[in-house]
C-alpha cells in the first residue's frame, strides 16, 4: 500500500527540509534515500529501502543507506520501530498513529485511534525517563495471511442445526 502522491509528497519535503535546517548536505543519494522511505507505508527496513533505492541508483551501497536513514532518524525525521533484536524498521509518518503487525509476514499498517491517543501514561513508564510520544502495537494475522476460518477456528460462525 502506497501513500497518495501528495501525502508522499509532504513527506519528502518535511525530510529534505529537515535536513536542510539541519545544515546537512542533501546528496542524490541521501534524496534518494529519503524518496524511498517517503513514498513507503510499509515501514520498510534499510534493506528494502536499498533495494529500492538501487533500482534508481545503481552505485549506492548498503551502508549508505543505514547511515541516511540513522542520520534522519537522529534528527527526529523518521522513526525507528521494532525491538533491537528485530530488524529495523523506518516510518516517515510522524502523525500520531499505531501499528497493526502481522506475526505472521512482518507487514505494518497504520491506524489511527482516538481511544489510544488519550490512553493515560502509566506511572511505570513514567518511572524510565521522560515519555515523548506513545504509539500502540497491536500483532494479529493479516487478511492476506488468513486462510478461509475453518470450524475449528476461533471467530468462525457456527450455524446451529435443529
Amino acid at each position: 500500500m502506497q501513500p497518495s502522491s501528495d501525502e508522499a509528497t509532504r513527506h519528502l519535503k518535511r525530510l529534505t527540509d529537515g535536513l536542510k535546517h539541519a545544515g546537512v548536505k542533501l546528496t542524490h543519494q541521501r534524496l534518494e534515500v529519503c524518496r524511498e522511505v517517503a513514498g513507503a507505508t510499509n515501514h520498510p527496513d534499510a534493506e528494502t529501502v536499498f533495494h529500492g533505492v538501487r533500482a534508481r541508483v545503481p552505485t549506492i551501497s548498503l551502508d549508505t543507506v543505514y547511515r541516511t536513514l540513522a542520520l534522519l532518524a537522529d534528527r527526529g525525521l523518521i522513526t525507528r520501530i521494532g525491538a533491537l533484536q528485530e530488524r529495523m524498521r523506518f516510518d516517515a509518518n510522524r502523525t500520531p498513529h499505531h501499528h497493526f503487525v502481522c506475526a505472521r509476514c512482518g507487514e505494518m499498517y497504520d491506524f489511527t485511534c482516538e481511544t489510544f491517543d488519550r490512553l493515560p501514561i502509566p506511572a511505570d513508564a513514567h518511572a524510565f525517563g521522560h515519555v515523548q510520544t506513545v504509539q500502540v502495537e497491536i500483532r494479529g494475522i493479516c487478511r492476506r495471511c488468513q486462510p478461509d476460518r475453518s470450524p475449528d477456528q476461533p471467530g468462525h460462525q457456527r450455524k446451529e442445526t435443529p
